[in-house]
C-alpha cells in the first residue's frame, strides 16, 4: 500500500524517533508499504518519519546511482545491488574528508542543495530478518544511509545548510508546508488549507 509522505513543517519530522519492537506483528507490512511508497515516489531511500510514524526504521535502494558514469567502478559495483532495511540502527563512527553533493528529499519537493558529509560510516543495525550486522559504507552509499539515518534523529537536510542558503529557500518551504507545490507522489502537507 502507498503511503502519504508527509512534507516539510510536519513536527514529526523533527523529532527523534524511537525503537521499534521487534515483534511487532506489523512490522514486516509497514517495510513492504515504505518500499512501495518509495519506489512510487522515484526515491533511494525512506524514513518512517517520512510516512508520520516516528520509528527507527529506513530503506535504502541505492542501485539506481550504479548508473552514474561519473562513478569509479567499484563505486558503481557497490551500489548495483545496494537495497537494505535498517532497524534500529547506530552509526558507530563517521570518518574520512567531507565531502558535498546535490541532496533532495521526498519529503521537500523541489529543493535540491549541496549538503557536506563524511566520506565512510560504521553502522550497526538488525536486519528486517532479525539479524544484528555491524557494516562499513563509503561514498553514496554512506550518504544515502546518512540522510536516512537523520530522518530518525529528527535531522532534515535543510538543517544542514548555511544561514543564508536557508533564508533563500525559507518561502519555498513555506509553500511546501502549505501544499502550494505540485508533486507526482502522495503527500500529506501540515499547513495545506481544508477550503479545497
Amino acid at each position: 500500500m502507498i503511503l502519504p509522505i508527509v512534507a516539510y513543517g510536519t513536527p514529526v519530522l523533527k523529532k527523534r524517533a524511537v525503537d521499534v519492537e521487534l515483534d511487532d506483528p506489523d512490522l514486516n507490512a509497514l517495510i513492504a508499504n515504505m518500499w512501495e511508497t518509495m519506489y512510487a515516489a522515484s526515491g533511494v531511500g525512506l524514513a518512517a518519519p517520512q510516512v508520520g510514524l516516528s520509528l527507527r526504521l529506513f530503506v535504502v535502494d541505492a542501485s539506481p546511482f550504479a548508473e552514474d558514469d561519473d562513478l569509479e567502478e567499484h563505486e558503481r559495483a557497490q551500489l548495483k545491488d545496494f537495497k537494505q532495511v535498517f532497524i534500529n540502527p547506530v552509526i558507530e563512527e563517521e570518518s574520512g574528508e567531507a565531502w558535498a553533493f546535490t541532496e533532495g528529499c521526498l519529503s521537500i519537493p523541489d529543493i535540491r542543495e549541496d549538503v557536506s558529509r563524511q566520506e565512510h560510516l560504521t553502522i550497526r543495525y538488525t536486519t528486517e530478518t532479525g539479524a544484528i550486522k555491524t557494516e562499513r559504507y563509503s561514498g553514496l552509499a554512506a550518504r544515502v544511509i546518512q540522510h536516512e539515518y537523520d530522518h530518525i534523529e529528527g535531522v532534515l537536510f535543510t538543517d544542514k545548510l548555511s544561514p543564508l542558503k536557508k533564508r533563500l529557500i525559507k518561502g519555498k518551504l513555506t509553500n511546501i508546508s502549505k501544499g502550494k507545490i505540485a508533486v507526482d507522489y502522495k503527500m500529506k502537507f501540515p499547513l495545506q488549507s481544508k477550503k479545497r
